[in-house]
């Protein structure tokens, strides 16, 4: 799961304990059993609690009723459910509907949105679909309208995730024409919101500075990969520790050594191994 979504899944919950608070009985006791005819809110406490402790189809079903009266947040959890098979046999195409349903109900007539954070998530996870599509649904591949629906949550949301992808899709002319200078820009608001991925990209690209006709600034490229790597997941640190090793193996031992302490200053411990570790190397 995205960082953005670990903190809605943390609000959420965070929403749904409150809830439970001042809703009775059905929220608050494990034993009691899901009743259809509560309200939207406490139907979505319920559920969420029986997810958090991994009573999973009993969460779905609770999570089902409040999304059918309307509950935002009930919607956006049973699509994440649906996307990662999550208590559910895996049904990207049913979250892709859920997601876009999200969307197109919480838009209201001066296009503002009365509960951004589950909008932005959903806007996201549609872009990731038409980016690869749906097999055996109608969801094709659609570069551009993934295009447009990033810049929409990069823009309008400020959403990191868009504003990284965003950056790649520019960066490499997906779905529309290239556009380097711009791909750094929104590469760099991501990685101010502290997006791992954004951060090692832009690094990589102001090392040289040449894809995106900017001046080299190789120590402070190095140092932005470096950092990276290091808080970077193991499925991130696939293909960003390439490109970390990569321009540490043409650095110079002066860039090298400039860098890390400066990696050192901002982030983790170094690595006991690898080429991050040692400028020597």
């Amino acid at each position: 799961m995205r960082i953005f979504e670990r903190h809605l899944a943390a609000f959420a919950l965070a929403a749904a304990t409150l809830l439970s608070c001042g809703q009775g009985v059905l929220a608050l006791d494990p034993d009691a059993k899901v009743n259809p005819e509560a309200g939207p809110l406490e139907l979505f406490s319920f559920g969420f609690k029986a997810y958090q402790r991994g009573e999973k189809l009993e969460a779905f079903e609770a999570l089902r009723y409040a999304a059918d009266k309307g509950h935002p947040g009930a919607r956006w959890k049973l699509g994440r459910m649906y996307a990662e098979g999550d208590g559910v046999p895996e049904n990207d195409y049913e979250a892709f509907k859920i997601f876009e349903q999200i969307v197109r109900d919480q838009e209201d007539e001066n296009g503002s949105y009365s509960n951004a954070a589950y909008v932005a998530s959903a806007v996201v996870a549609l872009a990731d679909y038409l980016r690869v599509g749906i097999a055996d649904s109608p969801v094709t591949v659609d570069l551009p309208r993934a295009r447009q629906f990033y810049f929409h949550a990069a823009s309008f949301f400020g959403d990191a995730e868009a504003q990284f992808e965003l950056g790649r899709m520019l960066l490499y002319g997906e779905g529309g024409r290239a556009n380097p200078r711009q791909a750094a820009r929104w590469l760099n608001l991501a990685a101010e919101k502290g997006h791992v991925g954004a951060k090692a990209l832009l690094g990589y690209l102001l090392f040289d500075g040449k894809k995106i006709s900017l001046r080299p600034e190789p120590v402070r490229g190095l140092a932005m990969l470096t950092l990276a790597l290091r808080q970077a997941g193991a499925s991130d640190q696939q293909w960003i520790r390439p490109l970390q090793e990569e321009t540490f193996s043409v650095a110079s031992e002066d860039v090298r050594r400039e860098a890390l302490a400066r990696a050192d200053q901002q982030g983790l411990p170094v690595p006991a191994t690898g080429p991050v570790a040692s400028a020597k190397n």
